[in-house]
């Protein structure tokens, strides 16, 4: 019988890990002191010490005035995340009919945003154009870059590389190590809707178990259990818009028929309401039904509470809202169940591009 292999911790491995803790603690938490940090982490004040001369020294961090709480002896210094200490990359390749990019300061605040068309271009020329902007973001960035992230439709797996994206005509697209051979600097790579699920966490103040619903080319879902993403074991969690429920809908690009994103997607939708624009609430509606047929079963598998619904104003409305809603709700009927809480997106088209610019802090500092 074989020992099991066991990994030594190293020094090295010990401070990236109190780093990312006392990172954490301060973005959680600005204008933090050092007494403070030792308290929120368990960290010694001799450790805390170091841990941010070296975060001060990297410019990651920044003292900002001193505590006016009243206590006995010299004023505690308080820290905060320097918004100028790095440039943060983010892309969202996931809009139908563009590529949107931006530059975000370290505390999340997007300090210019690009836009770049894609005039129906896929395959050769959508990548193309994807690289493009983001070397159009190298050259914008004034300050020394943490990273890029990027949020595209498809799946997506852990070393960015996409295995499929019918609506852009990729498959098995290494996306990651591409950008990352033209630009020199870490990227992550990931699926659109579970990057905007990630924003829903951290800015919008969602909880940790939570579906955040990508209604744009395609229909994607990020799903959060107790605050972690979950891939799933082909890196394919979530991919609820190739789900077959309406067996009497189109063939979609993915081959197969009657798939989810083949009603309610927003090019679907935008075709069905522009060929009868009186019937336009029926049709967001219809979209909505078939949209709850493919949630129930994972609202009522997870026991999931709340739901977040992001896309175009237009599409993401009350009548697509209420049918989806209410479909969950007569499929999963119980009486232990909370009312289940489903909902528009607060975040706009800037989901995506947050969510992204996260993804860095995420893999670059260990900051969620």
């Amino acid at each position: 019988m074989h020992e099991p292999i066991r990994r030594k911790l190293r020094p090295e491995d010990a401070r990236r890990s109190n780093l990312a803790l006392v990172l954490q603690a301060i973005r959680d938490t600005p204008r933090l002191s050092r007494a403070d940090l030792a308290r929120a982490t368990g960290l010694t004040k001799v450790t805390i010490s170091d841990l941010v001369a070296g975060l001060l020294a990297s410019d990651l961090v920044r003292e900002t005035g001193t505590s006016e709480i009243g206590r006995p002896g010299k004023p505690s210094t308080l820290l905060e995340l320097d918004p100028q200490g790095r440039d943060v990359l983010a892309m969202d390749l996931s809009a139908p009919d563009q590529l949107r990019g931006a530059v975000v300061s370290l505390v999340g605040i997007p300090v210019l945003t690009r836009v770049r068309p894609l005039n129906g271009a896929v395959g050769e020329q959508a990548l193309a154009a994807a690289r493009q902007l983001a070397a159009e973001l190298v050259a914008a960035a004034t300050r020394p870059i943490l990273g890029l992230g990027v949020g595209t439709p498809g799946t997506v797996n852990r070393a960015g590389t996409v295995l499929s994206a019918p609506n852009l005509h990729w498959a098995d697209l290494p996306l990651q190590d591409l950008l990352h051979a033209d630009l020199d600097v870490p990227v992550r790579v990931e699926n659109d809707a579970n990057v905007a699920v990630l924003a829903e966490r951290r800015i919008a103040g969602g909880p940790d178990d939570l579906v955040r619903v990508h209604l744009s080319r395609g229909v994607g879902a990020g799903l959060l259990i107790g605050g972690r993403l979950v891939h799933g074991a082909a890196s394919d969690a979530g991919e609820i818009g190739h789900v077959a429920i309406d067996p009497d809908a189109p063939r979609c690009g993915c081959g197969k028929i009657g798939c989810l994103e083949t009603w309610a997607s927003v090019p679907a939708l935008t075709a069905r309401i522009a060929a009868d624009p009186s019937r336009r609430d029926a049709v967001l509606a219809e979209a909505g039904h078939r949209l709850g047929l493919a949630l129930a079963p994972v609202v009522g598998m997870l026991g999931l509470q709340r739901i977040v619904v992001g896309g175009p104003p237009g599409i993401a409305t009350d009548a697509l809202l209420d049918a989806a809603r209410d479909v969950i709700v007569e499929r999963t009927r119980s009486p232990f169940r909370p009312q289940l809480e489903l909902t528009a997106s607060a975040l706009g088209e800037d989901a995506v591009l947050l969510g992204a610019s996260d993804l860095v802090l995420l893999n670059e500092l260990g900051v969620t």
